[in-house]
């Protein structure tokens, strides 16, 4: 197969969902039918009994929820899809920012009762920035909820998108009937049997036919007509162009665990998804087909296997062809580095794989050479940008609880940190080291797996910080740059690039501070070089 038709049959999206939507269930039920699992893991009541096959970190299993982002591949139709399956709970939002870095598209997951939730505004929100294509899908159709068209007018005004339905509900929760696709003409029933034959359907090319009474009753049958008449009325017609622009977003309605919908939402994403898209770096625009390998680490996994302490940098590739065994070079470092198990992941397994084209994501066993944000290329100096750090939100001090294990802790410390799991401050006072999250659960995650993948135990001593503000002096020379470092020594910390940081403990003192030292900029990210 050539080149240009690998691009062309990638198609690589992230799911994002507020908690409990049922992202992790529709991840499982894509992956049935991509023959990739045989029985998807039920995620029900947090007790996860086979453990759904995108949650690999024991945590994750206590709690029912996703915390790291995984990578999931199969193959549908001809078609090769890579699913970024991203962490849904708010504690750990700036993973599946920097995720959203490396998909060429976005599946949206409501549900039907709770509606539109702030997770998915703020996710959403992103998305739109980037002028990503999104499609929604309204799970949980066989539950109680809000009316289909209240839905579709709250994502409008809550979101800011403009929807136009693709598939419509017959009834919902005790009433659900089924779904009409728009898409294909043609009406699902639904038997609430999640064993049975999911691939029935019956084709409707005319709803005005007596057979639609016979198959969903009259009354159901009645208001289905009614209710598609106003979705022809009202939502604008399906335009791909807009879609792939971010100016259209098509909706599915379905049940992500009786395996309801879910088909017609795959079969038309294959139709319309973007392939692979032109990324721009800091030089310039790249796209896919360039003869030259180039492509980033939006994710750093430490210790995918317990036993063996190894780091897998998760890398997008952008262009070109990437090959085992050739050097490449290593942006930062300047320096040449080659891989001789690049992994490719396709459902739960991991293979190391010969050649990957743009749109693929790739594994590189890393032993520390990587940072989020790195840049791989065939020898061009390139910098993708846009994976930023966010000053935290919760700041504690973090204490060794084993004296004789402080080497363990700092080398787990110094790896998670990588990983982008948190950020480390160290202050220029005493050397002392504090962690700063964006969520508290964060804080757990960090102790359970220092203590399991690296034997170390540390406790935490809680720290007032408002915020954390990357220092940008105009001039470091200048006396009032040093009157600055003297009077606020107790609160400079170094971030684990070396980059000077000012923990303010309340937005009072980080604005007088501001207005005594005008010279000097603080910013919120620490991208600003």
């Amino acid at each position: 197969m050539s080149f240009l038709n690998e691009i062309n049959r990638r198609r690589t999206f992230g799911i994002i969902s507020h908690p409990d939507a049922g992202k992790t269930t529709l991840t499982e039920k894509l992956l049935l039918f991509g023959g990739a699992i045989q029985e998807a893991g039920a995620v029900k009541s947090n007790k996860i009994k086979k453990g759904a096959t995108s949650d690999f970190m024991e945590i994750e299993r206590q709690r029912g929820i996703s915390v790291a982002t995984s990578v999931l591949a199969f193959e549908y139709d001809g078609i090769k899809i890579n699913i970024l399956d991203t962490p849904g709970h708010k504690d750990f939002a700036e993973d599946t920012f920097r995720t959203l870095t490396a998909v060429d598209s976005v599946i949206v997951v409501i549900d039907v009762a709770k509606g539109v939730e702030e997770q998915t505004e703020k996710l959403v929100e992103v998305c739109r920035m980037r002028n990503i294509p999104m499609i929604v899908f309204i799970n949980k159709m066989d539950r109680e909820g809000k009316d289909a068209f209240d839905l579709l007018d709250e994502i409008e005004q809550k979101l800011g998108l403009k929807v136009t339905p693709l598939s419509f509900p017959i009834g919902m929760g005790y009433d659900f009937k089924g779904i009409y696709n728009i898409w294909e003409k043609n009406i699902n029933l639904f038997s609430g049997d999640s064993r049975k034959d999911i691939e029935e359907t019956i084709e409707v090319n005319d709803l005005s036919s007596p057979e639609l009474d016979q198959l969903v009753g009259d009354k159901a049958a009645q208001t289905l007509r009614d209710e598609i008449e106003l979705v022809e009325g009202i939502y604008p017609e399906f335009n791909k162009a807009d879609y792939l622009d971010g100016e259209l977003q098509p909706v599915f309605f379905g049940s992500a665990l009786n395996n309801f919908g879910v088909r017609e939402l795959l079969d038309c994403f294959v139709d319309i998804a973007p392939k692979p898209r032109p990324k721009h770096s800091e030089e310039r625009l790249v796209k896919p087909d360039e003869n030259k390998f180039s492509g980033f680490v939006f994710k750093i996994h430490a210790n995918m296997d317990p036993n063996h302490r190894n780091r897998l940098a998760f890398v997008k590739i952008v262009s070109g062809e990437f090959k085992r065994n050739t050097p490449y070079l290593h942006v930062r470092h300047h320096k040449k580095m080659k891989f001789s198990s690049p992994n490719a992941f396709f459902a739960e397994k991991k293979e190391i794989v010969d050649i990957s084209y743009p749109g693929d994501i790739v594994g590189l066993q890393d032993t520390g050479n990587f940072k989020i944000g790195d840049t791989l290329t065939e020898g061009e100096q390139l910098n993708y940008k846009g994976i930023p750090s966010f000053s935290p939100e919760h700041f504690r001090y973090i204490n060794n609880a084993d004296p004789l294990k402080s080497k363990q802790l700092y080398k787990g410390i110094d790896q998670l940190m990588d990983e982008g799991v948190a950020q480390l401050f160290t202050l220029e006072l005493n050397g002392r080291k504090v962690i700063g999250t964006v969520g508290a659960l964060q804080y757990e995650v960090i102790q359970y797996r220092l203590e399991h993948e690296y034997g170390a135990k540390c406790t935490y001593e809680n720290l007032n910080v408002h915020k954390a503000c990357w220092v940008d002096p105009k001039d470091s020379k200048s006396e009032e740059f040093k009157e600055f470092m003297r009077v606020k020594q107790r609160f400079l910390a170094k971030d684990k690039a070396g980059q000077l940081v000012f923990l303010a403990d309340s937005a009072f003192s980080l604005q007088m501070t501001q207005q005594k030292y005008p010279s000097i900029t603080f910013h919120l990210t620490s991208e600003f070089n």
